[in-house]
C-alpha cells in the first residue's frame, strides 16, 4: 500500500503531464538509492527538478548541485572557472554529505563533471550515467574535442560574452518548445564559464574509472556536436549503450521516462 501511495504521489506532482512515455511503473525492491544530478552548461541544478521531486515522492535520496558560476551561484563566475573547478564542486559536494552507494547521473556538460568525480571517489559510486553527455579523453579540452567550425562557433560565442562567459543558446537548442517552459529556461539559464572549454580534464584513470556506466543518447533532435561522442562510446568494451527517443532536455519534457531509467540503473 505504502509504495501504491508513493508511485500516486510522484504521478501527481507537477509536470507529469508532460511524461511521455505510457509503460508501467516498474517493481520497486524497497531499497532507498541515492541519486546525484549534475546539470550541463548554461544550467544549475534547479533544471532536475521534476525528476528529483518524483524520485524523491518514491523515498530515494537526491541531490543536485550546481557548479561555480551557474545557477544560484552566477554571482561567483570569472576567467578562474575550469573544469578543474567543476570537477572539485561536484566531489566537495559528495564528499560534504558523505554520500555512498550513488548512481552519479550528469548530463550534456556535466558528463565531465561525473568523469572527474569517478576518478577520485571510486569506491562512492554504484553507477555512472551518462545523459547525452559530453565526453573528453584525459588531458583533453572542450575546445579542442570539436570540430572545427563547432570550435570557432563557441570561440566566437565567447568573445560575444566579453572573454568570460558564453551566453545562453535559446531554447530550441536544447530541444525545448513548450512555451512554459520556454519561459523557465529563459528565467534561469544564466552565461557558463568560458574557461571550463578551453581547460583540460585532468584524469589519473581512463573515463569512467572501471565503473558501471551507461550513457543514454536523446535521439530526437539530436545534438550533432556531441556526436562523434556518441559514436565512441558505442566501439568501447565496458560500456552499456542506449537511446531515448526524447530531446537534450529530456529531464524537463519528460522527467517519467526518465525517473524509471534511473530506477531501473539503480536496481530500486
Amino acid at each position: 500500500m505504502r509504495r501504491r501511495q508513493l508511485v500516486a504521489a510522484a504521478a501527481a506532482l507537477p509536470g507529469a503531464a508532460m511524461a511521455q512515455a505510457t509503460a508501467p511503473t516498474p517493481a520497486r525492491t524497497g531499497r532507498q538509492a541515492t541519486f546525484v544530478l549534475q546539470h550541463g552548461a548554461w544550467h544549475g541544478g534547479w533544471c532536475w527538478r521534476r525528476v528529483a521531486d518524483r524520485l524523491q515522492a518514491l523515498g530515494h535520496r537526491v541531490v543536485t548541485p550546481t557548479s561555480t558560476g551557474l545557477g544560484e551561484r552566477a554571482h561567483l563566475i570569472s576567467s578562474m572557472v575550469t573544469l578543474e573547478v567543476f570537477v572539485t564542486d561536484l566531489v566537495n559536494a559528495i564528499e560534504s554529505q558523505e554520500l555512498e552507494d550513488i548512481v552519479l547521473v550528469g548530463h550534456s556538460f556535466g558528463g565531465l563533471a561525473i568523469s572527474g568525480a569517478a576518478d577520485r571517489l571510486a569506491k562512492r559510486i554504484r553507477h555512472l550515467v551518462y545523459l547525452d553527455s559530453v565526453i573528453l579523453q584525459p588531458g583533453q579540452s572542450v575546445l579542442g574535442s570539436l570540430r572545427p567550425e563547432v570550435a570557432a562557433a563557441r570561440r566566437e560565442s565567447i568573445r560575444a560574452g566579453g572573454g568570460i562567459s558564453l551566453p545562453p543558446p535559446p531554447a530550441s537548442f536544447f530541444g525545448i518548445g513548450d512555451p512554459s517552459d520556454v519561459a523557465w529556461l529563459q528565467r534561469r539559464l544564466t552565461p557558463h564559464p568560458a574557461g571550463t572549454y578551453d581547460s583540460p580534464l585532468t584524469l589519473a584513470n581512463q573515463v569512467g574509472n572501471g565503473l558501471p556506466r551507461t550513457y543514454i543518447a536523446c535521439t530526437r533532435d539530436a545534438l550533432a556536436s556531441i556526436e562523434p561522442m556518441r559514436q565512441w562510446v558505442r566501439q568501447q568494451p565496458g560500456w552499456r549503450y542506449e537511446e531515448m527517443a526524447e530531446v537534450h532536455n529530456v529531464m524537463m519534457t519528460a522527467p517519467d521516462t526518465l525517473t524509471r531509467r534511473l530506477l531501473d540503473i539503480a536496481g530500486v
